[in-house]
């Protein structure tokens, strides 16, 4: 069992939280107003092994931590965590993009970088591992759901981290040959940028079950 950290209550933060729960890990889920999201979601609240408590002690608390706030404003977010997250590892799974009018992602936030890149530069005591950004979140944690088996992308510059990071796939449904790290922290952009075909995806096709993957 880990003590896992999930910084963000939303849709993504809760799917992650309930199936790495059911996985047998001790979860926190963080908030700003954590007594507030524990009235809200009320089908985690009673679950076993999930607890709620605010960003800082979340981070604090925790071994391992999953950003899943909204990646346009996860930088800023999480700079200021620099001593909470120090020594951990850090899973970001969101991706950085300013909206468009419709409300889905359009332009990248950080074009010829990546929010991955730019948490490592300003959380560097922290083991930075990319993951599970080019999926719809309900993918994430049932990728058997797909006819065609999806891929999941690790980017990171510590091989220990990673592998730490593929156990929680593993956790969380992956198949090992599903896994397809794509090595240092830099590659995240490539998969960073994969969410520009996402809104196109999503408005021809509405909220289905999809991934980016590799095809071989």
């Amino acid at each position: 069992m880990t003590d896992i950290g999930i910084l963000g209550t939303g849709r993504v933060g809760t799917n992650l939280a309930g199936r790495l729960s059911a996985a047998g890990h001790h979860v926190t889920l963080g908030h700003r107003s954590p007594h507030d999201t524990a009235a809200r979601t009320t089908g985690l609240a009673s679950a076993p092994r999930i607890a709620f408590a605010d960003h800082r002690t979340t981070a604090r608390t925790t071994d391992i931590v999953i950003n899943a706030t909204p990646g346009d404003s996860s930088l800023d977010r999480l700079a200021g965590l620099r001593a909470e997250l120090a020594g951990k590892i850090l899973v970001d799974v969101s991706n950085a993009t300013r909206d468009a009018a419709d409300g889905l992602p359009g332009d990248l936030c950080y074009p010829g970088s990546s929010l991955a890149e730019k948490l490592q530069a300003a959380l560097p005591d922290t083991r930075v591992v990319k993951t599970l950004n080019t999926m719809l979140f309900t993918v994430m944690t049932a990728p058997e759901t797909l006819a065609t088996p999806p891929t999941a992308y690790l980017s990171g510059d510590d091989e220990n981290a990673k592998k730490a990071v593929t156990g929680l796939l593993g956790d969380l449904g992956w198949q090992p040959e599903q896994v397809e790290d794509l090595g240092d922290i830099g590659t995240a952009r490539a998969t960073e940028a994969m969410i520009l075909v996402v809104p196109h995806i999503l408005r021809r096709h509405g909220f289905k079950p999809f991934a980016v993957s590799l095809a071989r």
